[in-house]
């Protein structure tokens, strides 16, 4: 009788760290949740095509939740993997250097709009807007201005919204992963939480080294 209440004992002690590790990963999600990050990294995922918990990885490698979408735009566009992207920026080289280094361009990251883009846009449609489209091979791209291009992309052509109703929800100096999470509700017909406040590619003339799958 003694030795079986001691099994049950055991047992019921070997689980305890089990229910612990879910609880914890439950608590993980849904504070991921609330702040929208979690649906920003799920959403990044589905529309590269790559597993969410890879889109964590990258998360956790120090790479800001706003240049996530540019790691994995790179890496399509290069037809490499994304750790090869992510190696080349923790190693202190900017974005147009990167995409330079695989023949991709500063006119892989434009997108086109109807209206005239005010702050932050404004400056980086104007390098294109001053240039014919045969010398936009010479223009170079801040950091910031890569991040703002590749997630307009991103989130227009993940919810076929509008890029100029999303330059109007980044002027009013709203984060990317907070203007997905309104998206997205919007899109779903619902409200957003009040916590959480596909248009054609013009391709640069440079190709990267290896074609990859375009979105």
């Amino acid at each position: 009788m003694r030795a079986r209440k001691s099994v049950v004992l055991f047992a019921l002690m070997a689980l305890f760290p089990i229910a612990s590790l879910c609880q914890a990963e439950v608590n993980v999600g849904l504070s991921l949740d609330k702040d929208g990050i979690k649906s920003f990294c799920l959403a990044i995922g589905e529309h590269f095509n790559v597993e969410e918990k890879k889109v964590v990885v990258v998360r956790e490698a120090k790479i800001p939740d706003e240049d996530l979408p540019v790691v994995f735009f790179l890496a399509s566009r290069a037809g490499i993997s994304p750790d090869i992207i992510v190696k080349m920026r923790l190693g202190g080289k900017s974005w147009m250097d990167i995409s330079l280094h695989f023949g991709l361009t500063a006119g892989v990251f434009y997108v086109p709009v109807k209206g005239n883009p005010g702050p932050p846009y404004g400056k980086a449609y104007g390098h294109f807007k001053n240039r014919k489209k045969e010398q936009w091979g010479s223009v170079r791209l801040t950091d910031v201005e890569i991040a703002d291009f590749v997630n307009l992309r991103f989130i227009s052509e993940r919810y076929g919204y509008s890029p100029d109703e999303v330059i109007k929800l980044r002027s009013s100096g709203k984060s990317f992963v907070s203007i997905n999470s309104e998206v997205k509700a919007k899109k779903a017909g619902k409200k957003p939480s009040d916590k959480i406040a596909s248009q054609s590619d013009e391709e640069s003339k440079g190709k990267g080294k290896s074609k990859g799958k375009k979105k």
